[in-house]
Order: structure tokens, then sequence, then C-alpha cells
């Protein structure tokens, strides 16, 4: 099977703080990864490496079997950071066709009206993005992310401020977009319920690697004692029998 990242032995520092510990992790093609782990555990500064945004301390990454100073096609590679301070505020009312116009590539053939109907919201094209839900607004973030037709795609904390019946949804457009159009997804969440659920791989973060492989081994063994400490076993309600 591809390789799509490769991280060998990654470290990262943050002014003197370690943020990440030796982590080596590998991505094929088709997986749907889902990274937990505590607030502060390196969850963001790992998928900010794989993307190039910080350079590790020290350690190897490939992206597409290329090292990543090697790396140019980052079309192939879409990203829907933490929910996005620029597109909440009301300071630029752009419409649906604007926010995925951005950040379509020159010279790329015009995908945002397949784009919207693909997260089912085509209708809303040429809506103020402003004045969409919150379950809405993140659709259309993924179309953004989308409209390059990458191969792979980082989703940072997605659901975030959404409701439970549009997270639902939500998980049920990933699911098509990774079995049906074949799309890589790395997930970072806190939901641990959920994603237990949804991904096919688990990677659980903080600061060193504690756990990499399907969720139903993470559940059985107790690797959320390691993660989050004793009193923390509430945090899965459905798997804990």
């Amino acid at each position: 099977m591809d390789s799509i990242i490769s991280l060998r032995d990654i470290s990262f520092k943050y002014l003197d703080e370690l943020i990440l510990d030796s982590i080596s992790l590998e991505i094929k093609r088709g997986d749907y990864v889902g990274i937990i782990g505590p607030n502060g555990g390196g969850k963001t500064t790992l998928i900010k490496i794989m993307l190039g945004l910080l350079k590790p301390l020290s350690g190897n990454v490939r992206i597409f079997t290329k090292e990543l100073q090697e790396f140019k096609d980052w079309s192939k590679i879409g990203y829907v950071p933490q929910r996005s301070g620029l597109f909440k505020s009301g300071i630029f009312p752009l419409t649906v066709f604007e926010v995925l116009e951005m950040a379509q590539q020159q010279g790329r053939k015009n995908k945002i009206e397949e784009t919207l109907k693909i997260v089912e919201m085509r209708e809303h094209v040429n809506k103020v993005f402003f004045n969409l839900s919150a379950g809405q607004q993140q659709r259309i973030l993924i179309a953004r992310a989308l409209v390059n037709q990458p191969e792979l795609l980082i989703l940072d904390e997605p659901t975030v401020g959404i409701d439970s019946k549009a997270q639902e949804n939500f998980y049920e457009l990933l699911c098509h977009l990774n079995t049906q159009l074949k799309i890589t997804l790395v997930l970072v969440s806190h939901d641990i319920d959920v994603i237990a659920k949804e991904v096919t791989t688990l990677a659980s973060i903080n600061q060193k690697l504690i756990y990499y492989g399907p969720p139903r081994d993470f559940i059985k063994d107790d690797y959320l004692e390691t993660l989050y400490g004793k009193n923390r076993r509430h945090l899965l309600h459905e798997h804990g029998h």
C-alpha cells in the first residue's frame, strides 16, 4: 500500500518545552486516522509538521514518498484548520462561492459547483458564508479544502461548536469521502467515543505516541488511563463494556 505520510522520530520544542518526543507513524493511502490526546498533548503541532507549517527539532518527514523539503504538490493535500476567525467574523461578507474561489488554484478547472454538490451545499452557493449555521459553515470549509481535489484531507477539531445532529451528518460525509471518493483522512478530535466508531486507525498522542492501531485494541487495553489518568474512564461512554 502506498505511503502518504511517513514520520520518523519527530521531536518538536516550543521555546524550552518539549511538545513532541520521538514520534514515528505511517499513514497509508485510504486510511482514516483519528488523532486523540489531552489538551497540550501535541496533536495540532503534529499535523502542522505534516503540513510543513512547522519544522521539527529532529526527525524525518516524507509526504507522498518525497522528503518534506522536496515536496511541492500541495494541491494533493486539503486542510481544514480549527474554526477560522476570518470566516467567523462578519467583517468579510464573502459568499460561499467566493470562499471556494479564493482557495481554488489558478489554472485549475472550476470545480466549485461540483465540490459543493459533494458536501450537499450546492443550493447555498450565493449565500453569505457568515449567515450560515455552524454545521453548514463547516461543510463549506470542507468544500474549500476539497476544491483542488486532494488525495489527503487533514481536519483539526472540525466538530467544535456544531450540534449533535449536524455532527452525525458531518461524520457521514467524512465516511463518504473516505469510502466512496477514496480520500485519505486525518482527523484531530477530542471526542474519543465518536472517533473510535468512525476511524480505521487511532493515534493517541501525549507528547509521545501512546498508541497507533485499530480503535478496538485501544479500547480493549487500558490506554485511556495512560493518556488521561486513572479518573478518566468516563471518557468512553459506550465502549467500556
